[in-house]
This record gives C-alpha cells, structure tokens and sequence, in this order.
C-alpha cells in the first residue's frame, strides 16, 4: 500500500513540475521577474505554514530559526530569493523549452561542486556524464550551431546555468541540515518575502495592468513550483522502500513539458532543444546508475 501511495505521490509531483514551465511563461506576460518572485512566494509561504499547521509543525519554526538564524538567512536568500529572481529573468530572456532544458542540467553540476566543496571523488563516469549534458546544453543555447556558438541570448543562456550553481549550492548547504525539511523550506521564504518586496517596491513596476489571467498563473506557480508538489515529493520518498525508482520518475518531467509548452501557448520547440535535452537527460541517466539512490532524490527546480 506504502510503495502504491509513493507512486501516486512521485506521479503527481512530476506531473505538476512538467507544468510550471508554461505557467512562468504565461505569469511573464503579465508579471516582471520580481513581481513573480514576490507574489508566488507569498502564495507559498501560506500554503506551507497551512500544512504545518495541520501537520503540528508550527512551534517548530522560531525554533529551528533561532538554533541558526543566520544559516537559515543565507538559505533564504540562495533559494528562493536569488535563485527563483534569476531562473524567472532566463525564462523571460528564452525560449521556455530552452531555459527549463539548461535548468535541467542542475543536478550535473551539483556533482562538480560536491566534488569541490565536498571533497566527494569524481570518477569516470562522472566526467563521461558532465561532458554529455554540457555539450547538451551547447547545442541547446546555440540551436545546433556548435562551431560559430552563435548564442540567441548569452544572458539568457548565463543566467540559466547561473541558476543551476545556486541551486546546486542550496542543496550542498542543505545537505547536513537536520531540521524538518518542510520547516527549513518554509523558513527559506519568509526570510525572503521581505526582501522580494522591498526589491519589487525599488523597481516600481506596475501593478494596475495585471489580468485575472495573471494573477490565476502566478497563484499556480506559488502552490505548484514553490509549495505543495515539494511536499509530494518529499512524502514519496519517505513511504517508498525503492528511492531510486521513484527518483526515476523525474526523467519524465522535462519531455512532458515540452509536449505541454507547444500545446497550450504554442510554443515552436527547435529541433536541437530536443536533441540537447536527450543529450542532458543521457548524463543524468548515467549519474544515477552511478550514485543511485544520492542525487536525484531530492529533485528539481
């Protein structure tokens, strides 16, 4: 019944991530990156603070604060202050099949800085991994153009992998933290919260224009980016006896996305976009027969 229930868990999870692309696309009609930021980490922060609530976690939160607030601050500003503000600035700079593809990429380069920052040991098939889903994302940024890499947008395509470096960092910072992981999730936007509305305040972008439309996308993005599909996720790992099965799940994600980008805004996919992301997903594949059950339990961004 447990692995059944895991399954339905990591399902749905995958299913909701395979869509967030089309909605930053739909909420940067219509929001600013900041705006985004600042609204869908509201939406999520309420959302989680419900599910500690019901789970009996809120005593919990000033708690695990106060035994390392400034720990809990940097994470905060990591993910999701700086990470999310730079992922949605990629996605208004790209193509969304292009920059969801390079975000992909995150869990390769989560193995070059544990390697770095870990002392964790590099081996063959790592380098064999990291080759293959670089020159992924190569042909990705440059439509197949390899040799001219003729970039469409160099800052679109730098601050995608940029994001890939801080979301790999938060997960190496995270990696001894004890306390509940919703709790330090939640912690991570009310640190933020603050800062994403002073930001958006300075920038001083309106707010008048924005459609029903747009605040229905944003709201989806804070529940099922940010929120409650992390909560699934997490649940399924914790019933599953099959870690690595369920991980597995995650390589899905992307190509649903795809089929759902040109489907529901039209989004023309290049061929080459395709291409790389086999090319990424390739040397995920060969990490996770690698390390297994290690890096992709802890899924995506």
């Amino acid at each position: 019944m447990n692995e059944r229930r895991a399954l339905g868990f990591g399902l749905s999870a995958v299913l909701l991530w395979s869509t967030v692309a089309t909605a930053f696309k739909l909420t940067l009609a219509e929001f600013t990156p900041i705006q985004m930021l600042t609204v869908a980490s509201i939406v999520s922060a309420i959302i989680l603070i419900g599910i500690c609530a019901v789970q009996g976690k809120l005593s919990l939160l000033p708690r695990t604060f106060l035994s390392n607030p400034w720990y809990y601050l940097l994470l905060g500003l990591i993910n999701p202050l700086a990470y999310y503000i730079i992922l949605f600035k990629a996605y208004d700079l790209l193509p969304a099949s292009q920059a969801q593809a390079i975000n992909y990429s995150w869990a390769i380069t989560l193995t070059l800085m544990a390697a770095f920052f870990l002392g964790q040991k590099i081996r063959k098939q790592d380098w064999i991994a990291c080759s293959l889903s670089y020159f992924g994302v190569i042909v990705i940024a440059t439509k197949g153009d390899i040799l001219g890499l003729n970039f469409e947008s160099p800052l679109g395509v730098g601050l995608a992998l940029l994001s890939t470096l801080l979301w790999a960092g938060y997960w190496i910072l995270n990696a001894k933290n004890q306390a509940d992981p919703i709790v330090a999730v939640l912690l991570g936007f009310l640190v933020a919260i603050p800062f994403a509305i002073g930001i958006s305040l300075y920038e001083g972008a309106s707010w008048s224009h924005i459609t029903t439309q747009g605040w229905l996308a944003v709201t989806y993005v804070g529940l099922f980016e940010m929120g409650v599909t992390f909560v699934l996720w997490l649940s399924a790992l914790k019933l599953t006896q099959n870690t690595a099965r369920i991980s597995n799940l995650i390589f899905a994600s992307p190509f649903i996305s795809l089929i759902l980008l040109s489907t529901i805004i039209g989004e023309e996919i290049h061929p080459t976009t395709l291409i790389g992301l086999v090319l990424i997903v390739g040397g995920l594949v060969i990490q996770q027969i690698k390390f297994g059950k290690k890096d992709l339990s802890q899924a995506t961004g």
